[in-house]
Protein backbone atom coordinates (compact mmCIF):
# COMPACT_ATOMS: atom_id res chain seq x y z
CA UNK A 1 0.00 0.00 0.00
CA UNK A 2 1.55 3.43 -0.76
CA UNK A 3 -0.02 5.91 2.09
CA UNK A 4 0.76 9.14 -0.26
CA UNK A 5 -2.16 8.55 -1.29
CA UNK A 6 -3.28 9.98 2.17
CA UNK A 7 -1.41 13.09 1.14
CA UNK A 8 -4.21 14.16 -1.33
CA UNK A 9 -6.97 14.31 0.93
CA UNK A 10 -7.83 18.20 1.71
CA UNK A 11 -7.52 18.74 5.58
CA UNK A 12 -7.49 22.31 7.54
CA UNK A 13 -5.48 23.35 10.57
CA UNK A 14 -7.50 24.20 13.69
CA UNK A 15 -7.01 24.60 17.48
CA UNK A 16 -9.52 21.95 18.88
CA UNK A 17 -10.04 23.25 22.84
CA UNK A 18 -12.01 21.04 25.78
CA UNK A 19 -12.28 21.70 28.95
CA UNK A 20 -13.89 20.72 32.45
CA UNK A 21 -14.35 22.65 35.91
CA UNK A 22 -11.90 25.68 35.16
CA UNK A 23 -9.41 23.20 33.43
CA UNK A 24 -8.72 23.56 29.29
CA UNK A 25 -6.47 22.41 26.72
CA UNK A 26 -6.34 22.82 23.34
CA UNK A 27 -4.49 21.16 20.60
CA UNK A 28 -3.45 21.27 16.68
CA UNK A 29 -6.07 19.22 14.78
CA UNK A 30 -6.06 18.44 11.06
CA UNK A 31 -9.25 16.54 10.93
CA UNK A 32 -12.48 18.80 12.03
CA UNK A 33 -15.09 18.38 9.36
CA UNK A 34 -18.77 19.18 8.67
CA UNK A 35 -21.58 16.18 8.27
CA UNK A 36 -24.85 17.99 8.26
CA UNK A 37 -26.38 21.18 8.10
CA UNK A 38 -29.29 20.76 9.40
CA UNK A 39 -28.84 20.03 12.23
CA UNK A 40 -25.49 21.74 12.16
CA UNK A 41 -23.19 18.94 12.77
CA UNK A 42 -19.58 18.55 12.53
CA UNK A 43 -16.73 15.65 13.57
CA UNK A 44 -13.37 15.55 14.74
CA UNK A 45 -10.79 12.97 15.22
CA UNK A 46 -8.86 13.51 18.23
CA UNK A 47 -5.70 11.06 19.22
CA UNK A 48 -7.21 9.12 22.64
CA UNK A 49 -3.50 9.68 24.04
CA UNK A 50 -3.84 13.37 24.02
CA UNK A 51 -5.35 15.62 26.89
CA UNK A 52 -7.83 17.25 24.82
CA UNK A 53 -9.46 14.04 24.29
CA UNK A 54 -9.49 13.12 27.70
CA UNK A 55 -11.29 16.50 28.27
CA UNK A 56 -13.50 16.13 25.51
CA UNK A 57 -14.80 12.45 26.87
CA UNK A 58 -15.45 14.11 30.63
CA UNK A 59 -17.55 17.46 29.73
CA UNK A 60 -19.20 16.53 26.16
CA UNK A 61 -17.84 19.59 25.03
CA UNK A 62 -15.25 20.77 22.37
CA UNK A 63 -14.40 24.19 19.91
CA UNK A 64 -12.38 24.59 16.91
CA UNK A 65 -10.84 27.35 15.80
CA UNK A 66 -10.05 27.69 11.89
CA UNK A 67 -6.50 28.94 11.71
CA UNK A 68 -5.82 31.05 8.68
CA UNK A 69 -2.59 30.59 6.57
CA UNK A 70 -1.00 33.37 8.00
CA UNK A 71 -0.81 31.88 11.28
CA UNK A 72 2.82 31.69 12.86
CA UNK A 73 4.00 28.44 13.52
CA UNK A 74 5.33 29.10 17.03
CA UNK A 75 1.94 28.71 17.82
CA UNK A 76 1.09 25.90 15.85
CA UNK A 77 4.29 24.44 17.64
CA UNK A 78 2.42 25.52 21.02
CA UNK A 79 -1.02 23.91 20.37
CA UNK A 80 0.41 20.80 18.66
CA UNK A 81 4.05 19.79 19.35
CA UNK A 82 3.24 20.61 23.70
CA UNK A 83 1.67 19.02 26.05
CA UNK A 84 -0.98 20.76 27.88
CA UNK A 85 -0.38 18.94 31.12
CA UNK A 86 2.55 20.77 30.97
CA UNK A 87 1.99 24.50 29.81
CA UNK A 88 -0.80 26.96 29.74
CA UNK A 89 -1.19 26.81 25.84
CA UNK A 90 -3.55 29.88 26.10
CA UNK A 91 -1.29 31.75 27.95
CA UNK A 92 -0.89 34.95 25.91
CA UNK A 93 -2.92 33.68 22.88
CA UNK A 94 -6.55 35.81 21.95
CA UNK A 95 -9.11 33.68 23.51
CA UNK A 96 -12.92 34.49 24.58
CA UNK A 97 -14.78 32.16 26.53
CA UNK A 98 -17.86 30.86 24.58
CA UNK A 99 -21.56 29.55 25.06
CA UNK A 100 -20.06 26.40 26.04
CA UNK A 101 -17.78 28.06 29.00
CA UNK A 102 -14.51 26.63 26.59
CA UNK A 103 -11.87 28.71 25.69
CA UNK A 104 -12.14 29.59 22.09
CA UNK A 105 -8.91 30.24 20.17
CA UNK A 106 -9.81 33.98 18.17
CA UNK A 107 -5.94 34.79 17.40
CA UNK A 108 -5.45 33.86 13.99
CA UNK A 109 -8.84 32.60 13.63
CA UNK A 110 -11.06 33.08 10.67
CA UNK A 111 -14.37 31.33 12.45
CA UNK A 112 -14.65 29.31 15.00
CA UNK A 113 -17.38 26.60 16.12
CA UNK A 114 -18.69 25.23 19.47
CA UNK A 115 -19.79 21.68 19.80
CA UNK A 116 -21.90 19.21 22.03
CA UNK A 117 -20.64 15.64 21.90
CA UNK A 118 -23.91 13.93 20.72
CA UNK A 119 -21.92 10.84 19.79
CA UNK A 120 -18.21 8.86 19.46
CA UNK A 121 -16.70 6.07 17.42
CA UNK A 122 -13.94 4.40 18.64
CA UNK A 123 -11.42 4.10 15.82
CA UNK A 124 -8.30 2.61 17.77
CA UNK A 125 -5.66 5.21 17.96
CA UNK A 126 -8.24 7.82 17.64
CA UNK A 127 -11.79 8.91 18.20
CA UNK A 128 -14.47 10.73 16.27
CA UNK A 129 -16.49 13.01 18.36
CA UNK A 130 -19.67 13.91 16.52
CA UNK A 131 -20.67 17.96 17.55
CA UNK A 132 -23.76 19.38 17.33
CA UNK A 133 -22.71 22.82 16.66
CA UNK A 134 -24.23 25.49 19.41
CA UNK A 135 -22.63 28.45 18.13
CA UNK A 136 -20.30 29.96 15.24
CA UNK A 137 -18.67 33.26 13.82
CA UNK A 138 -16.70 34.42 11.04
CA UNK A 139 -14.15 36.37 13.11
CA UNK A 140 -11.96 37.46 9.56
CA UNK A 141 -11.76 37.52 5.91
CA UNK A 142 -8.24 35.74 5.52
CA UNK A 143 -7.98 32.09 3.87
CA UNK A 144 -8.28 29.43 6.18
CA UNK A 145 -4.66 27.38 6.33
CA UNK A 146 -4.88 24.01 4.91
CA UNK A 147 -2.75 21.48 5.75
CA UNK A 148 -1.27 20.97 2.32
CA UNK A 149 -0.09 24.72 2.63
CA UNK A 150 0.93 24.18 6.39
CA UNK A 151 3.52 20.86 4.61
CA UNK A 152 4.37 22.61 1.50
CA UNK A 153 4.70 26.33 2.10
CA UNK A 154 5.45 26.35 5.68
CA UNK A 155 7.08 23.33 5.80
CA UNK A 156 5.39 21.82 8.81
CA UNK A 157 5.07 18.48 9.91
CA UNK A 158 2.43 16.10 12.39
CA UNK A 159 3.22 15.54 15.39
CA UNK A 160 3.63 11.66 16.26
CA UNK A 161 0.02 11.52 17.54
CA UNK A 162 -1.36 13.18 14.22
CA UNK A 163 -4.41 10.87 12.25
CA UNK A 164 -2.09 12.37 9.25
CA UNK A 165 1.97 10.99 11.05
CA UNK A 166 3.87 9.00 8.92
CA UNK A 167 7.42 7.68 10.33
CA UNK A 168 10.58 9.09 8.34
Amino acid sequence: MNKKAFYTISYGIYVVSAGKDGTFNGQIANTVFQVTSEPPTVAVSINKQNYTHELIVSSNKFTASILKEETPMTMIGRFGFKSGKEINKFEGIEIKTGVTGIPVVTENAVAFLEAEVINSMDCGTHTIFLGRVIESEALDNAEPMTYAYYQKTRGGRAPKNAPTYQAP
